[in-house]
């Protein structure tokens, strides 16, 4: 809260004429609520719902704190299945992708949970895929019972990376050197201040490859129909057009979000429905195409010359995750 204030009086000083200051009183809660977006003709206002849960930005488990503190996606996804499998009016789910990808625990993660919210309550999920489902984001598709994307939608990158980076040789012309002491010849394994021997880089390949067979075989359970010949070259990290995974199977097919919810109204034996859209209580929702935080929607602000569009985290790890531009 005090960070917030310093930010506005930071931006009030400077005589912004854009902004305005609205007190108003607030839900005493901020448990998830929901309103309608979209409704079949000839249902009433106690139908059939189906929830639409949104899945957006960086898939990890950890969240944003500079300017404001925004939510963990892992937290915030897991607490959307939870009221839709409470909730006995919600007939059917719509996820809605729109991510790069993300950790590869925390993508699968969201896997398991959509794998266990049809379990317990076999209630249909169809996935959408929005700008991007790819890598981890394609993962979590996988755990859906049909996949819908856009034409243009940008999927694929069925893969692990490892990024890592390595000052080592930059540090001797300064005539610096690392000097760190370590409990096992494979503790600073993949330290970017000492040049990386081929024993760790075997090791880390190791994991690579380990992750990279798990994200395969989730493909191979979820698409049994891919031809051999096309799981060959569609798992190798490239990224495809949504055009291109429907023609060789990698989705079920194409359309918008009122082609989902008609696939999520027929898989539920429904005739009419209702779409509600799960939100934050203070977070505005016009529509059915309104945005959702997450804990990676990155901020600017040119006026004070402050860029928060990186990693709300340590980048090390092993990543399910297409994103060129961060590297």
């Amino acid at each position: 809260m005090i960070r917030r204030l310093l930010l506005l009086s930071a931006l009030l000083a400077t005589g912004c004429t854009r902004m305005r200051l609205v007190l108003d009183f607030v839900p005493a809660t901020d448990e998830l609520t929901e309103t309608e977006v979209m409704r079949d003709d000839g249902v009433g206002s106690s139908g059939p719902k189906i929830a639409l849960v949104d899945l957006s930005g960086l898939i990890v488990d950890a969240r944003r704190q500079l300017p404001w503190p925004g939510e963990n996606p892992v937290a915030r996804f897991t607490e959307s299945l939870n009221k839709a499998a409470r909730d006995r009016g919600v007939k059917a789910l719509i996820v809605r992708i729109n991510s790069p990808g993300g950790t590869v625990t925390a993508s699968d993660v969201l896997y398991q949970e959509i794998t266990q919210f049809k379990q317990r309550t076999h209630k249909p999920v169809v996935i959408l895929m929005g700008d991007v489902a790819a890598s981890g984001g394609y993962y979590v598709a996988c755990a859906g019972d049909e996949i819908i994307a856009h034409p243009t939608t940008v999927t694929g990158s069925i893969g692990v990376i490892m990024q890592t980076f390595n000052f080592a040789q930059g540090m001797r012309k300064i005539g610096i050197k690392a000097d760190a002491i370590t409990s096992g010849p494979n503790k600073a394994m993949g330290s970017p201040f000492e040049p990386m021997p081929p024993e760790h880089r075997a090791l880390l390949q190791g994991l690579v490859d380990e992750f990279y067979e798990r994200f395969r075989s989730v493909v191979v359970a979820a698409r049994p129909g891919l031809a051999q010949e096309d799981l060959r070259w569609i798992t190798d990290g490239r990224v495809v057009s949504g055009k291109k995974a429907a023609e060789v199977g990698l989705v079920d097919g194409l359309g918008s979000l009122r082609d989902a919810f008609e696939a999520a109204r027929s898989r539920a034996g429904l005739a009419r429905a209702r779409l509600v859209k799960y939100h934050r209580p203070l977070e505005y929702v016009g529509s059915a195409y309104a945005w959702t935080p997450t804990a990676d929607s990155g901020t600017r602000l040119s006026l004070l010359q402050l860029n928060f569009d990186g990693y709300p985290f340590d980048q090390s790890g092993f990543y399910y995750l297409w994103d060129p531009g961060r590297w």
